[in-house]
């Protein structure tokens, strides 16, 4: 286990994985994520600049909520993000369905087991050359 300072607050914690945060200021994140979602489900149509102003959270937290699939927006949103792939709208996350399809197919391919060798059939022995000592 580490001993590492809380990147917020600049406390020191028994760090065990995860973000660089501290319990106590993990905590107040979830709390003001709840309380960012709530106000995306009050307001739908909201932008993420008043998202930010109104919950007094910065938008690159917002953003990580996003594209860690937290904060999902309804299609009548004006909050538009784009597949980091191949750029095409999205609610939520970092791929459109089409682009995880993808990589979820060609992952499994990569993992697929190789085929066994057909057996080989044994020749008959009447069939092969022969040698005599002598």
């Amino acid at each position: 286990m580490e001993v590492k300072n809380c990147r917020m607050c600049g406390r020191l914690f028994n760090y065990l994985g995860g973000p660089r945060i501290c319990p106590v200021c993990k905590d107040e994140l979830e709390k003001k994520f709840i309380k960012v979602r709530d106000y995306v489900r009050e307001h739908p149509k909201t932008t993420l600049g008043e998202i930010s102003e109104q919950n007094d959270v910065s938008l690159e937290q917002i953003n990580q909520w996003i594209r860690e699939e937290r904060l999902e927006f309804s299609k009548d949103s004006p909050v538009t993000i784009y597949c980091e792939n191949c750029g095409a709208p999205i609610r939520t996350g970092r791929f459109c369905t089409k682009c995880k399809n993808t990589m979820a197919s060609s992952l499994s391919d990569a993992f697929r087991k190789p085929e066994a060798p057909a057996p080989r059939k044994k020749e008959p022995e009447s069939d092969r050359m022969r040698f005599l000592k002598g």
